[in-house]
């Protein structure tokens, strides 16, 4: 079985438009979203129910995801931010066919903006990396075995800042394989390239990026970061 697990806050916007994607799947396996709300103001617990979807309290993003994976039934964990806007036709049934067929324990796959031509370029080049040298990352959403998910003491670390997923993904390896699927890639809002600007955005990603590099996870707020729902924090 699959749990499909969605961290929101204020999400009515992009919120309907991810279900329905999931729902237009064709995907025969036994599937559960889960929708861990961080106290919305707007509609998007309204929504969620609406699909079905199992709804509990949640933080964003971290929080969001473990609350989630406490309640799955199912032994595979996708974890997706509410933003992604487009999901490729079979999309479900091809990750998983090749996640089985590679024996993965937990696994990334391509994901580019729903922008500019510069953007897709930009995520191109970093999507081809992560799959040339699979090295353990994550591109916004990670799928993993449950099993391999309790072995990381805590899930996703709820004490780091920004790329919280990056370094799940890296912990989780030591526990079982990881790899890059190479599939048509899902497509992902550009609402932070429009709120906080093409340039401040990406100098974001490269300064996080160093800091990582020189000193570890990012678990102090070295500037504000826009988590999904548009909240502000270091995440």
């Amino acid at each position: 079985m699959l749990s499909i697990i969605v961290p929101a806050l204020n999400e009515e916007k992009y919120l309907p438009i991810l279900l329905s994607q999931i729902k237009k799947q064709n995907f025969n396996s036994d599937s559960e979203i889960i929708v861990a709300d961080a106290g919305s103001k707007d509609k998007t617990v309204e929504i969620a129910r609406n699909y079905g979807c199992k709804i509990i309290p949640g933080g964003l993003p971290a929080r969001g995801r473990n609350e989630g994976a406490k309640i799955a039934k199912g032994d595979t964990l996708l974890f997706m931010d509410a933003d992604n806007v487009f999901l490729p036709e079979n999309f479900l049934s091809k990750l998983l066919a090749e996640f089985e067929r590679k024996k993965l324990g937990v696994a990334s796959f391509p994901i580019y903006p729903n922008s500019k031509k510069i953007d897709k370029i930009l995520y191109g080049i970093y999507n081809n990396f992560v799959n040339f040298t699979q090295i353990p990352y994550a591109t916004n959403s990670v799928l993993v075995k449950k099993e391999i998910f309790e072995k990381v003491g805590g899930g996703f670390d709820e004490e780091i800042k920004i790329a919280e997923d990056h370094y799940f993904a890296k912990q989780a390896a030591k526990f079982g394989k990881f790899g890059f699927i190479k599939i048509e890639p899902v497509l992902t809002s550009d609402r932070r390239f429009i709120k906080d600007g093409r340039l401040k955005t990406y100098l974001k990603f490269i300064l996080a990026g160093i800091y990582m590099f020189l000193f570890g996870p990012v678990k102090k707020d070295i500037f504000k970061y826009r988590a999904s729902g548009g909240s502000e924090g270091g995440r």
